[in-house]
């Protein structure tokens, strides 16, 4: 069975397009655009006086980077008694993402 170069062509770049589309952490999605915010976790007895963020980007799948662990945003924001942690996701045509950790504590 022989192919045409030009329809191996658009296939394998349909299929390497597809399979390295930018995603972000998100309840929800939208294929053209998301930007969505979630709490993820809530410890009544801490007052959040204090705010800190911590941010990763993905860029068509293919390159990820950032730290937008818990640590990281504890850090940022000198925070040693976690509040609660909500996060907030961006997507844009699956070419760019990023997934933000917001934590608020003391």
């Amino acid at each position: 069975m022989r192919f045409h170069p030009l329809a191996v062509a658009v296939l394998g770049g349909a299929l390497l397009f597809a399979g390295g589309c930018a995603m972000a952490r998100s309840p929800v999605s939208g294929s053209i655009y998301s930007d969505v915010k979630a709490n993820d976790s809530v410890t009544a007895n801490t007052a959040a006086t204090k705010v800190g963020r911590s941010t990763a980007s993905s860029i068509l799948g293919w390159v990820a980077i950032g730290d937008c662990s818990l640590d990281s945003a504890k850090k940022q924001g000198g925070i040693t008694k976690v509040a609660h942690v909500d996060y907030e996701t961006t997507s844009i045509l699956g070419i760019y993402a990023t997934t933000t950790t917001v934590v608020h504590g003391e």
